[in-house]
């Protein structure tokens, strides 16, 4: 197992206890001298405690009215509180925290102790892959788990496996069907979400994605690779906002690919897509997942006086899932490679992490990899880019199937209409004319 506590400093001095408050606040007591402190003996660091019980505890109390714990499945009980257990330092500053986690912590781990009853997430690309892996870590502590697919019939083959082995509810565990290559399918998805989740969503994962297509295009005439892995994805989460509340946290899994992204032959032209005359399914694919993390700290901003959370991550490199199925070469490439890389249970783990984790209540706008948060590339952080992109993407949404729920985005970021879908496709042959 794991080891989150990898800090010897953190060791209580011989004849020293940790223990809580009723309202759930850690102090220290010598035994020897009967002193009591708010701040560790050895660091000099507050110390804070989850919120909520760990998973599988409940609390009551003894025939003198004393606090007792008792684990669920065992039915043991003990006077130390069990959030104990998962004490960290008080922070100063909200990115103040500590790695607790890193590249071989797996989505178990990181939720080890984490009780989820009550909270209500969303996945998409959630019946196979990392997906799958994410929503059956979050079902196993006890989440509500919208599972939002294309394929139903694989979904619900899915959540039949998760039940069995994980010992959720199925009335926990509900799929919905989401096609990220139609955007009528999208708003036609977020308007259901809103029938089966009407109160409020806590965790929506956006973590659909396709790899190495040929050029194609969808019903909407967008670049495949674009609409799926950014354009879908954006609009979904716009739509999605009035289920977000205060605490609710949105996660856009992206790739370290995005470091390796280049513009120069999408926005010269005045598109979000690659051209097909210059069309690389790699690069499609890098700039989507820069378009990812962009799209994160735009919304991070807009958000941020709710108190609603948008971060991006990597989950890890070449992972072998069913992302590499699109060319044999590419599959063949994940295979080789497949000894020297992350295990789905491992891969999850960064997305587990940014959606659960307590001590990232408050962060907002990071990129993460290995459960940490890391400096994106340059132009991650460029906000002129960022305007541009989510600007061009509103509009590329609108011309399609209105502006219903994106119009104050428009008047912030746009200053003439929507391109109409002539206008998309025939931009670069314009372009070139002018030329």
């Amino acid at each position: 197992m794991h080891n989150i506590d990898t800090d010897s400093e953190d060791e209580l001095p011989s004849g020293w206890e940790q223990k809580s408050t009723e309202d759930g606040n850690v102090y220290f007591i010598n035994t020897c001298t009967n002193k009591t402190q708010w701040t560790h003996p050895r660091t000099g660091r507050k110390k804070e405690i989850p919120k909520e019980l760990p998973f599988g505890w409940t609390k009551s109390v003894d025939d003198e009215d004393k606090p007792v714990y008792i684990q669920k499945e065992t039915g043991n009980k003990t006077y130390v509180d069990p959030r104990l257990a998962f004490a960290t330092d008080a922070k100063e500053h909200v990115h103040d925290f500590r790695q607790r986690f890193d590249a071989s912590s797996t989505a178990f781990q990181v939720l080890h102790g984490v009780d989820l009853s009550g909270k209500y997430a969303l996945v998409t690309g959630s019946n196979a892959g990392i997906g799958y892996e994410t929503a059956k870590s979050l079902a196993r502590h006890g989440c509500n788990v919208l599972f939002a697919n294309r394929n139903m019939e694989s979904t619900q083959q899915a959540i039949q496996t998760i039940v069995q082995e994980t010992k959720a509810s199925e009335d926990d565990l509900k799929s919905i069907h989401l096609d990220l290559t139609s955007l009528q399918s999208v708003k036609k998805c977020a308007a259901a979400i809103k029938t089966v989740f009407s109160d409020h969503l806590d965790i929506v994962i956006l973590n659909a994605g396709v790899f190495g297509l040929p050029y194609t295009e969808t019903e909407d005439n967008i670049e495949t690779t674009c609409q799926v892995n950014h354009v879908s994805h954006t609009y979904l989460a716009i739509l999605l906002e009035p289920l977000l509340k205060k605490g609710s946290r949105v996660i856009f899994v992206s790739s370290e690919s995005h470091r390796f992204a280049d513009l120069k032959n999408v926005f010269t032209l005045q598109n979000i897509a690659m051209p097909k005359d210059a069309y690389s399914s790699m690069m499609a694919y890098n700039n989507s997942k820069l378009y990812n993390v962009i799209t994160a700290k735009v919304l991070s901003e807009e958000w941020r006086s709710k108190g609603i959370y948008v971060n991006s991550l990597h989950p890890g490199n070449m992972v072998y899932t069913n992302l590499s199925k699109s060319w044999w070469l590419f599959r063949l490439a994940f295979f080789v490679v497949r000894p020297f890389t992350k295990s789905m249970q491992q891969a999850a783990a960064t997305t587990v992490y940014a959606a659960t984790a307590a001590e990232l209540e408050g962060v907002t706008g990071l990129y993460f990899n290995n459960c940490f948060y890391c400096e994106e590339s340059a132009m991650a952080r460029d906000k002129n880019i960022a305007h541009e992109l989510f600007a061009m993407t509103l509009k590329i949404v609108a011309a399609r199937v209105g502006a219903e729920g994106l119009q104050k985005y428009l008047d912030k970021y746009t200053t003439t209409k929507p391109l109409s879908k002539d206008e998309t496709s025939n931009e670069s042959e314009k372009t070139a004319t002018k030329e």
